[in-house]
């Protein structure tokens, strides 16, 4: 009987002796800012600041908001993405991995304290888990916190001021083996530093394999233009503060981080289908394309782009079902794209095209060919 009992306990004792422990300590966060866009501008920026301060990236499940659900459903990050390209050029492993099988050694209940600038929300704590989808994302791995770190004035910005050293002189792995951060540590959008980090984000077979079959078997034979349309309600209302914020979202991409190209324009937010159509026309001629391929967030303009491309014999496409993941794997397999430089969807699409060296564009930029000379001229 004695036996029996011990079994179970030195079972469990010989699989927690079997995990490798990082000594230099980990990071953990919530991707609690927007959707897969900015959460994905955001881990370009963590594994980033992770690398700095040499601590293992505790990969967390992107954080996606459903019709119908009350709450935040939490995917793991390895439905989209492997883990292998990660790891030649940082530690990782997943959320999923860290809570069974390290935390019981590095981070028990009662040590777990929630990093935060300063206090968030009522009262004098960073109160990690308050609202939709900051509880939900920690409940989802049943982490309760029990006390509070404001690690103000440090940043994020681990490529100057010599701000790795600073944070592990503050918070040592031997005394904070576990950063859990109540957001990324991170800014938005991605640190123009962090950019090239795109390239070891490597979709996963079954997102990879259901873009070259769309390809294969929807498209014609021959090249096509891939194009990301945003028109939703929310997105028009989001173009209305352009006049006061010059670089909105993702606009750093195309008008550069100090707006030396220029500031952002109606026409670059949200471009008439007449405008869309005018420069889709141009790419399909350029690129010698058969068909194009749109990606929206509400209209896909699929008839009036049919309408406009008729002469041309070209065809418009859409998934059936749209699922973002597979839009975006293959708005990165065309040959040729345009986005729209104030979204971060777009922006991640442009990113993993760059690091492939495919061409992009974007609806309204440059204004003019003498812009597009000066833009040139900076870039090569």
């Amino acid at each position: 009987m004695m036996l029996k009992l011990l079994i179970p306990v030195l079972f469990s004792v010989s699989i927690f002796a079997d995990v490798d422990i990082d000594q230099n300590g980990y990071i953990l966060y919530c991707p609690c800012m927007g959707r897969f866009g900015n959460q994905a501008d955001h881990f370009l920026g963590s594994l980033a600041f992770a690398k700095a301060l040499n601590r293992t990236l505790a990969l967390p499940p992107w954080v996606e908001y459903r019709f119908g659900e009350p709450k935040s459903v939490q995917v793991p990050f390895s439905h989209y993405f492997q883990l292998e390209p990660l790891l030649k050029f940082h530690r990782v492993v997943t959320m999923e991995e860290f809570m069974e099988n390290i935390a019981p050694k590095v981070w028990p209940p009662e040590k777990r304290t929630a990093f935060c600038y300063m206090a968030r929300g009522q009262g004098t704590d960073c109160n990690a888990k308050e609202g939709n989808p900051f509880g939900p994302f920690w409940d989802t791995f049943n982490v309760d916190f029990v006390q509070s770190e404001f690690y103000g004035p440090l940043n994020y910005d681990v490529h100057h001021q010599d701000m790795a050293r600073k944070w592990n002189n503050r918070y040592p792995p031997q005394k904070s083996p576990v950063l859990a951060f109540t957001g990324a540590p991170a800014s938005f959008p991605v640190q123009i530093e962090n950019k090239d980090l795109q390239k070891f984000l490597v979709w996963t077979p079954r997102i990879v394999n259901r873009a070259i079959d769309f390809i294969r078997n929807v498209l014609p034979i021959g090249s096509f233009v891939g194009i990301h349309l945003r028109n939703g309600v929310d997105w028009t209302r989001a173009c209305e503060h352009l006049e006061h914020s010059p670089n909105l979202f993702s606009a750093p991409q195309c008008l550069g981080y100090r707006n030396e190209f220029g500031i952002a324009s109606q026409d670059m937010c949200f471009p008439t289908p007449d405008a869309i159509a005018k420069q889709v026309k141009f790419a399909v001629k350029e690129y010698h394309a058969k068909s194009v391929f749109v990606s929206s967030d509400n209209d896909h303009l699929i008839p009036f782009l049919t309408k406009a491309l008729k002469r041309m014999e070209v065809t418009v496409h859409k998934l059936a079902n749209p699922e973002p993941h597979v839009d975006l794997a293959i708005l990165g397999r065309a040959n040729y794209f345009i986005g729209n430089c104030i979204s971060s969807f777009t922006a991640f699409a442009k990113r993993e095209r760059d690091a492939n060296g495919l061409p992009s564009g974007f609806w309204g930029f440059p204004s003019n060919r003498k812009a597009l000379t000066r833009i040139k001229n900076v870039y090569l």
